[in-house]
């Protein structure tokens, strides 16, 4: 394997965004031909890498997508191919080698003319490139905006001359996953015939991060190769006649994050993408990568024997409710955004009046800042007398500072944690603010598990050992049901032993769910969101990570025209998810929208 191959196999990279774009912004028209400028421009094309690289990007492309000897004979330069592509090749490594941190360079080869009269000399004018390219030594080479899978079997038998290359197809496709001869995605991603294989598949350009959603979700399941994804910045718009691309870098960050989720190993930009496109991708997606990478941290070294767990029935009410298989009902209070604690307490005593199990704290919801989560558990429990389920996310501390705080929830008699990864700090009011993820929600489950046993991170004895009832998140409406599926799995195996899912709107997406790994034997316990208001309805259909809100829902809530019937039909539809799956589950967790507790209790108590 190549350092690329190893580094796109062990984590997710960001790859750099348009050449073109920037360039036109800093006023080079389209009659100069943008690889030459590599020679007669140099700065200008180092600053442009460097802009890049400093954003972030991991992977950096050389401005040599047209240098063809077809294209650069158009402006009379065919002859100088070849110092044009070295020439590009130096100014990327140049820059990739003052990083301080590890950063490629992949050279950069377009779509070829596909006219009749130069299809004899196809292989050779892409030979030419590569030689070049290699010459002045690239990690790879990248077929970009390949329009066919004939052009993409072209490249690939091109290679054949230079095997020891390593190189990646990436090819274009519309809105409904199909190139522009109308091959399905299918055929584009179809094995290739024996010689040389690429390193990794792309999709890059097309028609925007949304148009390219669909493709993504049906190109993960055809390959096992590691995936590139490099959309354009939306479709250009006509503004004052010019052609303007008006997608934000939250935007195309958004998708970047989806297109992760789905299972790519790469993202990054094309046409009319910028350093702010990247910088905002980098942020999101490198900590969620990291945490993937550094899963497995626990020492085994010199490790003295774990002692048995305590069973889950004697741990804390909640374990035993879950094995004695009673009723468990939980009401989520979101921790203020400052220090006093009066009503959330107040409303803890009249749900635990009211017979609720157990009160659920969110860790930071959506990146927020709010009070600390174990402070609230610990509150609520001392003052409230009922159990608390404290989330514990992964987001905001580092492997030392998490497990400190495991055992500062031993200390205090916090035992029920629920384990979740978290939402980048982008998505909220602090989006400068760092990202840590030294691990994940997995990791963390076998981070307590060795706790449960008498053992912490770096296999060192403690006593007593942890109490915790350990539990997880799960997310039923997935994009990518057989990665979230399989997460699950992993989570499991690592030691959780209840779970709680995302809200649900539509009850049979949870009961295919449950049919998938029920064979776990883990209990499962339903999220369900009594709505508001058709604007919170709207609210969690586009805002909310990992939850689907079905058109049907929409149109029951949109069907109340006052704030009232709409908060009554909200109940409602959560009833009937409740009873939907209520001898499939061990119970639900009901959220108390604004707050209020009595729209909570009016679930739990129909």
């Amino acid at each position: 394997m190549s350092e690329l191959s190893e580094a796109l196999a062990r984590g997710v990279l960001v790859f750099d965004g348009a050449m073109g774009t920037e360039l036109y912004r800093r006023h080079v028209f389209t009659n100069r031909c943008f690889d030459e400028l590599c020679l007669s421009e140099p700065k200008l094309i180092a600053d442009i890498h460097q802009a890049y690289c400093e954003a972030g990007a991991d992977v950096l492309t050389t401005n040599t997508f047209g240098a063809n000897r077809v294209t650069l004979a158009q402006f009379g330069l065919a002859e100088r191919q070849a110092e044009i592509i070295r020439a590009g090749v130096r100014l990327a490594r140049q820059v990739a080698q003052s990083a301080s941190r590890p950063v490629y360079v992949v050279g950069s080869i377009g779509p070829l003319p596909q006219q009749p009269e130069h299809a004899p000399l196809l292989s050779q004018m892409i030979a030419e490139q590569v030689e070049a390219l290699r010459e002045e030594v690239v990690d790879a080479v990248i077929f970009e905006t390949q329009p066919t899978r004939a052009a993409l079997e072209q490249c690939a038998a091109a290679m054949s001359r230079t095997p020891e290359v390593p190189y990646i197809l990436s090819f274009v496709v519309d809105g409904d996953a199909e190139s522009a001869a109308g091959e399905p995605i299918e055929r584009m991603l179809a094995p290739l015939p024996d010689g040389p294989q690429p390193i990794a598949w792309g999709i890059n350009c097309g028609v925007g991060p949304d148009g390219l959603l669909l493709a993504v979700e049906r190109a993960v399941k055809l390959t096992r190769l590691p995936l590139i994804v490099q959309p354009n910045a939306g479709m250009p718009k006509e503004v004052g006649n010019r052609r303007i691309y008006l997608c934000s870098p939250e935007y195309l960050t958004t998708y970047a994050l989806r297109y992760i989720n789905l299972g790519v190993s790469a993202v990054g930009g094309c046409c009319g993408t910028t350093p702010e496109h990247i910088r905002e991708m980098a942020k999101a997606v490198k900590p969620l990568a990291r945490a993937a990478v550094t899963r497995a941290t626990l020492s085994t070294a010199a490790a003295p024997p774990p002692k048995q767990s305590a069973p889950l029935a004697e741990r804390t009410r909640l374990g035993r409710r879950l094995v004695e298989k009673q009723w468990v009902t939980t009401v989520e209070l979101v921790p203020p955004r400052g220090y006093d604690l009066a009503s959330t307490i107040e409303k803890s005593k009249l749900l635990q009046q009211r017979g609720v199990s157990a009160i659920n704290i969110p860790d930071g919801p959506r990146a927020s800042s709010r009070l600390s989560p174990i402070i609230t558990a610990y509150r609520i429990q001392q003052e409230a007398g009922i159990e608390a389920i404290l989330h514990f996310c992964c987001r905001d501390r580092n492997l030392i500072g998490m497990q400190a705080d495991l055992l500062g929830c031993a200390a205090c008699g916090v035992r029920n944690i629920l384990f979740i990864t978290g939402d980048p700090p982008k998505m909220g009011n602090y989006p400068n603010a760092t990202g840590v993820f030294d691990t994940d929600s997995i990791g963390m489950v076998a981070v307590q598990r060795r706790l449960n046993c008498g053992l912490d991170l770096g296999s060192q004895p403690i006593d007593p050992q942890t109490f915790a009832v350990i539990g997880v998140g799960l997310d039923p409406s997935a994009l990518d049901l057989e990665r979230e599926i399989d997460r699950f799995r992993q989570k499991v195996e690592a030691g959780a032993e209840f779970a709680i899912s995302q809200p649900v709107f539509d009850p049979d997406a949870l009961l295919r769910f449950l049919d998938r790994v029920q064979h776990l034997g883990v209990p499962v316990i339903a999220g369900i969101w009594p709505l508001s208001s058709y604007r919170n309805a709207l609210f969690m259909r586009n805002e909310v990570p990992g939850v689907v809100v079905p058109d049907w829902v929409m149109e029951r809530m949109a069907a109340k025209e006052t704030r009232e019937g709409q908060l009554a039909m909200g109940i409602e539809i959560a009833r009937e998810a409740v009873a939907r799956v209520r001898d499939r589950v061990a119970g639900i967790q009901v959220s108390a929208p604004l707050g209020k507790v009595e729209t909570a209790l009016a679930v739990i108590e129909a």
